[in-house]
């Protein structure tokens, strides 16, 4: 659940008027035409990979939930939403639309791909389906709640991999974008991957495990680098990670070992020490041939200082002696980019014969273009790894042999054997308004995470240059789109 801000103007950032005003003014204008009430599809998906990788992992839902569980228009928000005008000085929304709003339920079905997972461009994170108004004020907030989570979590999950199994901390909190960023990007990132985080209000929140030790400004309060090395394992025999690069890190080291002998002379031991700026291959190495030559074997070496996958993936090749990685900045401000690019895009809507009427969007980039219809997304495996992923159209049903095109490249196409086993990402989240899902605890989460990037094979999840999963449009579903933009066009010249 997002936490309760300290703000008596904003003390619940879930509130129904977090959205743009161009959802309500649409809202306003499918009411006055009588069209509430039609029923329409609508998919949350993205376009690309952030930080050109491979592939991108899921997180968000927990926060979207809570934001539908609890979707009302107060009266304070009445109150603001008649206080708006035109550019006629009049009121914007009728005060009978208003009243109209006071008493919206939300009352759609929500089917979703659970937190954790793997996921692809163009593929429906979450389907929407209900009244074409309620569908359309929720299009902001749910890209809110998920573009951020999804993208830090990725950036986890590459920043991990570089880390080959060692663990990474996460520590961004001052560097973050704002409290609520704080505390989306501390979840997300131990989804990714990370086994802890220096957030303390993210450990009390989300269950996440703190770290920390002492900052630069504890060792220059003192006189001298190793009293202060002294006092602080007098006050927290424990928890010792001593940072050393605060003079000379070399002697910072050694003076660690000093302090190390006299915890275990007292029954404690060193964990170990932290290296925060310098050569981080060539002091780690050093470092590490000081602990052990003094019997501190057990003791890691820490490093810090603007990491990020490249980063670690380097020292990594030169060797360095290095066991855990904190990273703050660069992962939880998704360092060389800055957002998802979601996109929310309706793809169905009900005639007056019961009937679904297709709907796509067309743009002069491909990419660009929307996939109609009412989507699921089907993943095909071996018993080692995944396949390949189908968005087809459930309106249309699932056929029993799929071949799947490249929405980007339709010569690029994929043949599944009828019998290999699958299983269908998006699932019921609510019905008619109603949660129907149990949303797994956050250890869950970060499981499945880790299982999910198993079954793909390495060069999904190289750093650079990573191979392309296949993911496409059932053949159906690519024809009727095909069909659909060629009769959108029309007679129009084609470039």
């Amino acid at each position: 659940m997002t936490p309760t801000l300290p703000s008596a103007q904003w003390s619940n950032p879930l509130q129904a008027l977090l959205t743009d005003l161009y959802q309500l003014t649409m809202a306003c204008a499918y009411w006055k035409s009588g069209r509430a009430d039609q029923e329409a599809v609508f998919h949350l998906c993205f376009r690309h990979h952030p930080f050109q990788s491979g592939f991108t992992i899921l997180a968000g839902l927990a926060a979207a939930i809570e934001y539908l569980r609890q979707f009302r228009y107060t009266e304070a928000d009445l109150a603001y939403l008649a206080t708006l005008s035109g550019n006629d000085r009049e009121p914007l929304f009728d005060p009978a639309f208003l009243e109209y709003l006071g008493a919206l339920r939300f009352a759609c079905d929500v089917d979703a791909i659970p937190e954790g997972t793997v996921v692809f461009p163009q593929e429906a994170l979450l389907r929407i389906r209900g009244p074409i108004l309620q569908g359309q004020l929720l299009e902001t907030t749910l890209l809110n709640l998920s573009n951020f989570p999804t993208l830090i979590a990725t950036k986890a999950a590459r920043i991990c991999l570089a880390a080959r199994g060692q663990p990474v901390v996460e520590f961004g909190l001052r560097r973050a974008q704002g409290v609520d960023g704080a505390l989306a990007a501390s979840r997300a990132a131990y989804i990714g991957g990370c086994v802890a985080t220096s957030n303390v209000m993210a450990g009390k929140l989300h269950g996440i495990p703190v770290r920390g030790t002492h900052a630069h400004s504890w060792v220059m309060s003192f006189d001298d680098e190793l009293e202060s090395f002294q006092a602080y394992a007098r006050a927290m025999p424990n928890n010792c990670i001593f940072l050393v690069d605060t003079y000379d890190t070399i002697e910072g080291v050694r003076r660690a070992v000093e302090v190390g002998r006299r915890l275990r002379e007292q029954g404690h031991d060193l964990v170990g020490i932290r290296l925060d700026s310098g050569d981080l291959a060539w002091l780690s190495i050093e470092a590490r041939k000081i602990l052990d030559a003094a019997g501190f074997t057990r003791a890691v070496v820490v490093a810090s200082n603007e990491l990020d996958e490249q980063i670690i993936a380097s020292l990594k090749e030169q060797g360095a002696a290095i066991n855990v990685w904190g990273v703050g900045t660069k992962l939880v401000t998704a360092y060389d980019q800055p957002a998802l690019g979601g996109v929310y895009k309706l793809a169905a809507v009900r005639r007056a014969d019961g009937a679904w009427e297709h709907k796509v969007k067309l743009s002069e980039q491909t990419a660009k273009i929307s996939t109609p219809g009412i989507q699921q997304v089907r993943r095909f495996r071996s018993e080692r790894e995944f396949l390949a992923d189908a968005i087809y159209d459930t309106d249309r049903g699932a056929p029993r042999e799929f071949t799947i095109v490249d929405p980007l490249d339709p010569t690029r196409r994929k043949r599944l054997e009828p019998d290999t086993p699958f299983e269908d990402l998006l699932v019921p989240v609510f019905r008619l308004g109603e949660l129907v899902y149990s949303p797994p605890a956050l250890a869950e989460i970060r499981r499945r995470a880790q299982a999910q990037l198993a079954m793909f094979h390495a060069g999904v999840k190289r750093t650079i240059n990573p191979h392309q999963y296949p993911v496409g449009l059932e053949l159906g579903l690519h024809e009727l789109k095909t069909e659909l933009v060629l009769r959108a066009r029309g007679g129009r010249s084609q470039k």
